[in-house]
Formats: structure tokens, sequence, C-alpha cells
């Protein structure tokens, strides 16, 4: 359960993490990743906790039959201000679709939020069609910095990239970042491996460094030369963000 100190006068940003405004080469790679493990093309495809839609409208230039769906209302408004199709107002814990009736499910950076992420998994694997794949970005509780900014007290909030907060103990982090989980591997491998879902992979993603990209280009290309090398060693642990895939298993007859 999310602390009470979440309620209708926090900042989007702490209680539901910033959307994706644009897209940019930091989902370009996220979306080119999660290819790698499963075609998108003709699949039914819902991306939970879609924000303004930029993955959706991705999936349906990918050839998918792609859903939305977010607890946040005006974020949908926006969305289908903006072309996406197939929108709903739904929480994970809810999905308002029948049982086996989808091919994926992405979840990107969304279960941190959830009220519930074990019942969100639930339906996930409900949903998911035999054979299907689920696809989980989550906050990695080893990456050095805190990227949903802290609370100071009960009111005081500061957004940004806050070092070193998810090496904390559970008690003091907790109480710093009330409003979002960060997973170790264990953590999020228990979460995720739900009644009828198998892990076939988990890794881990370091940014996109798309704002420095903006700004300072030839740092940008230093830091993602880097860190995506990074991936492939010892220091993927410290990666910005889990990457779980996870298989619906067959019906048995």
């Amino acid at each position: 359960m999310r602390s009470s100190i979440i309620g209708e006068h926090v900042p989007d940003a702490a209680r539901l993490g910033n959307p994706s405004f644009v897209w940019r080469s930091g989902q370009e790679r996220r979306l080119a990743i999660i290819e790698r493990y499963v075609s998108l093309e003709g699949r039914r495809v819902l991306d939970l906790g879609c924000g303004l839609g930029e993955y959706v409208r991705a999936f349906e230039r990918h050839g998918a039959e792609a859903f939305g769906c977010d607890i946040e209302q005006p974020r949908l408004v926006q969305a289908r201000d903006r072309g996406t199709p197939n929108l709903l107002v739904a929480a994970g814990e809810r999905l308002p679709f029948r049982d086996g009736s989808l091919d994926v499910v992405v979840l990107n950076e969304v279960i941190e939020h959830v009220q519930d992420d074990t019942s969100t998994m639930c339906e996930v694997a409900r949903v998911l069609a035999p054979g299907g794949v689920a696809v989980i970005y989550a906050p990695n509780r080893l990456y050095p910095f805190e990227t949903h900014g802290i609370f100071l007290g009960k009111k005081r909030y500061i957004f940004g990239n806050i070092p070193l907060v998810n090496w904390l103990p559970n008690p003091l982090r907790n109480r710093l970042v009330p409003h979002a989980r960060a997973y170790t591997a264990g953590g999020i491998e228990r979460v995720a491996r739900q009644r009828g879902l198998r892990l076939v992979h988990h890794s881990y993603v370091y940014p996109g460094f798309d704002n420095i990209a903006a700004r300072v280009p030839v740092l940008a290309r230093l830091l993602r030369w880097s860190c995506y090398r990074a991936e492939d060693s010892a220091l993927r642990r410290f990666g910005l963000s889990h990457l779980l895939v996870l298989h619906r298993e067959e019906a048995t007859v």
C-alpha cells in the first residue's frame, strides 16, 4: 500500500512519475530491446500505465493492435489529442480485458507506482493469452540515484535525481520516497513471478541520457558509450532499471 502522504495535493511527478512527453533516443532504444524478445507486428499489445501514449503510438507504428490504460484521465485526454488510439481509464489491479485476450503487456516504469504490485502482476497473467509475453522495466535499488524525487517531511517535495537514497536502509529510504518503490533483483522477481508467468530473462538497462544530449551532445555520447557497455559487464547490476521478460505458460489439458 502506498503511504498516506500520497494524495491529491502531491505533484503528479511524485504520485505517478513523469510520462514520456516526446519520442527520443531512450524510448527508441527501449522499444528495440522489447522487440529482441517479442515481435509486435500483428499482436494485441497493452501499454499498462501509458501516460501520454508515446509507446502506444510506437507499437502501432510497428504493426501492433495497441491499447493503453492509465488511471489519470487528463493524461489520456492529452494522449487522444496526440492521436493515440484505444485508450482506457483503468488501474493495473483491475484491467478491463477478458482472460487471455492480449499477446503482450508492457509495464515501462509503472510497477513501482501501482497500489498493489502483486495484484497488478496477477492481472497481467490473467489477461495474457497462453504463450503471451510480459515485459517489465522497473527501478533498480542499486542505481546510485533516486529518480522519483524525495519528501522532506510530509509536505516538502524535491523533484530530481537524488544521489544514494536507494542505498539507505529500508525504513529511511521509504520515509524519503514513500511514493515509488525501487526493487532489488530478488524483490522484482518475486513480484513478477505470479501464477502462470515464467521468468525467461532478467537484465538491466542504463539511462538514455536524452536531457544531457539536448544540452551537451558530446557528453551524452560518452555516457551512452560507457554505460551501454556496462550492461554487458558486472556493472550491469548498477543500471537504472531492471528488465524482465516473462512468458505466460501454455494452458494444460
